[in-house]
């Protein structure tokens, strides 16, 4: 069969995806599934939404890559987007999430070594962390499961607990030249930071001259409820890295960056082949556009809640349901049995959920999703915790 020339990198499920429409998707027998993983938080528009495959097909009859020897009008447009609907004055463009932390973290590097204190180049990441799987990404992503197999990573980078304000208060020095943090861990099992702490996070990145890095690359860009999480929480990291619903399932990621931060790059210390080419910007552009003057984004909360009510009925009823997390429409499913087994069940009802951490089911709609669409899924959620109960 001709999955037999694709390496074995993935548990995948069974089954093969031809189409799409909204929050629904179709294999190549016609079955119908209800689409809560939106391809990791990218699919923030759903499937073959005219917003994106306009777009798409507009650009591509005119420019798709120019490199960036020379500008490109769609990239400069969106970088002016994303910057004043932020706190952030520049944007590197990229092609993933991965990239865009490599890109914070050579950021961090070099404005590190911009300072009068030798050796700052110390990068401080939290346990239980996901960033990435580059080499880079993956020395700052804080399980073991991802990283020993790949020993030695960079070096000059110190865990610290999530959430301990005594831990993160001892660990930071004048080495120190970044924390990165997720404002919510992603693959760690939706856990919130606490506000108190990344406010102790800035005030240490102030004292010391760090560089205070948000991963949003899968909580940011509207998933929370506002465009960039950060805004949820009230405190503003130097350096923003994003990607997934930035394309809306055109691969596209960028580190967005205050001015005293992005200066320390000049002509030469970090590039990109494909990073903010003009199809990538196009179709980025279009989702924003939608997104922020569209009123996606401004529906989210109201949507979170509906599902969440729901979830909270559910709580009562089988006690499997330990706990409700998340924010906006990233929304964890604390469970006491077995998450792969019941994600399992949900897929053979033809409902796409993923798991987070080791015990949490994680919902990740469309953002744009219905009602009808969300009535659907929580009745099959609803099917399956009946069955196991």
């Amino acid at each position: 069969m001709s999955k037999s020339y694709v390496m074995n990198t993935y548990g995948r499920y069974d089954v093969s995806f031809e189409k799409g429409k909204g929050a629904k998707i179709y294999d190549t027998e016609g079955n119908e599934y209800i689409d809560f993983v939106s391809g990791v938080a990218v699919n923030c528009l759903g499937h073959a939404n005219p917003v994106i495959t306009n777009a798409i097909t507009e650009q591509s009859q005119k420019l798709m890559h120019i490199s960036n020897y020379y500008w490109n009008e769609n990239a400069k447009e969106l970088a002016k987007i994303l910057c004043e609907n932020s706190n952030h004055e520049k944007v590197f463009f990229c092609n993933s999430g991965a990239e865009a932390i490599e890109t914070a973290l050579k950021l961090a590097r070099k404005y590190g070594s911009l300072s009068k204190t030798p050796d700052k180049n110390e990068i401080i990441y939290m346990e239980n962390s996901f960033h990435g799987r580059t080499m880079g990404a993956l020395s700052v992503t804080g399980q073991a499961k991802y990283q020993e197999s790949f020993k030695p990573l960079i070096g000059n980078v110190k865990s610290v607990k999530f959430n301990d304000l005594d831990e993160i208060e001892t660990a930071v020095s004048e080495k120190t030249c970044a924390i990165i943090v997720e404002p919510i861990q992603g693959e760690g099992g939706i856990i919130k930071a606490q506000v108190d702490f990344l406010k102790k996070l800035r005030e240490l990145c102030d004292k010391f001259d760090a560089v205070l890095i948000f991963d949003e690359v899968q909580c940011g860009i509207g998933r929370t409820g506002s465009l960039f999480a950060y805004k949820k929480f009230g405190v503003v990291p130097d350096v923003i890295c994003m990607a997934k619903a930035l394309g809306g399932g055109f691969p596209i990621g960028a580190a967005m960056a205050n001015k005293k931060v992005a200066e320390a790059f000049v002509p030469g210390d970090h590039g990109n082949t494909y990073g903010g080419n003009p199809l990538a910007a196009a179709v980025s552009l279009a989702i924003m556009k939608e997104l922020i003057n569209g009123g996606v984004i401004s529906k989210v909360d109201e949507k979170a809640k509906y599902i969440v009510d729901r979830l909270e009925e559910m709580k009562e009823k089988y006690s499997q349901i330990t706990e409700i997390r998340g924010m906006g429409l990233l929304i964890g499913i604390c469970l006491d049995t077995d998450i792969k087994a019941f994600t399992k069940k949900c897929f053979d009802k033809r409902l796409l959920v993923i798991t987070a951490g080791s015990n949490v089911v994680r919902l990740l709609p469309p953002l744009n999703v219905t009602e009808e669409e969300m009535k659907a899924a929580l009745d099959t959620l609803e099917e399956v915790f009946k069955e196991i109960n």
